[in-house]
């Protein structure tokens, strides 16, 4: 697994030792970032890595002019590969981690707002509307904020309607829905 553009383009990153870390292929975060970067969703964003595990998502968007990441994982191996991940490219100073079940409803400080979003929880566990609604509720959701949601081939998370699709498309079992906020 390396970063797939920007700064670091072509760094190697650490994988999982155990298949409990599923992690993005380079070809599907390549396409996610394509897209995102077509839209300028990236550049100078404040970016939520919720589901972190090895952090490659957050450490693409680093790489590709994101201002700052916060990831999020409850398993501490994840949160320690991610922090090893971004300690290899020399970015934790752009970084927080944070040992947080991503479900239950976040407590933003003053001024935590996101502004890119990626949601790529265990597949078949219907996780991701519940933290769609929890962001939202806790306000941490910039208003025109874009969210990427990575889930099983068939999957269809209830979005809400403050919501509109941006991109929709599946890649073997894995589906990319890519997200935005519309309530500014």
């Amino acid at each position: 697994m390396r970063i797939v553009g920007g700064a670091h383009s072509g760094r190697k990153l650490s994988v999982p030792k155990s298949n409990d870390i599923r992690p993005t292929s380079d070809k599907v975060r390549g396409a996610i970032f394509n897209a995102l970067d077509a839209r300028g969703a990236v550049n100078g964003a404040r970016v939520l890595d919720a589901f972190c595990g090895s952090g490659a998502l957050g450490l693409e968007a680093l790489s590709r002019g994101a201002a700052h990441v916060t990831f999020w994982d409850n398993d501490s191996r994840s949160l320690a590969l991610a922090k090893e991940n971004a300690a290899s490219l020399g970015v934790v100073s752009d970084c927080v981690f944070q040992k947080r079940d991503a479900l239950k409803s976040p407590d933003p400080k003053p001024g935590e707002v996101f502004d890119l979003v990626f949601m790529d929880p265990p597949y078949r566990k219907n996780m991701i509307q519940d933290l769609i609604q929890n962001l939202s509720d806790a306000s941490a959701l910039a208003g025109d904020a874009v969210c990427v949601l990575e889930m099983e081939k068939g999957h269809d998370p209830i979005i809400g309607s403050s919501f509109g699709t941006l991109f929709d498309k599946t890649y073997g079992d894995t589906r990319v829905m890519i997200i935005q906020n519309r309530t500014e």
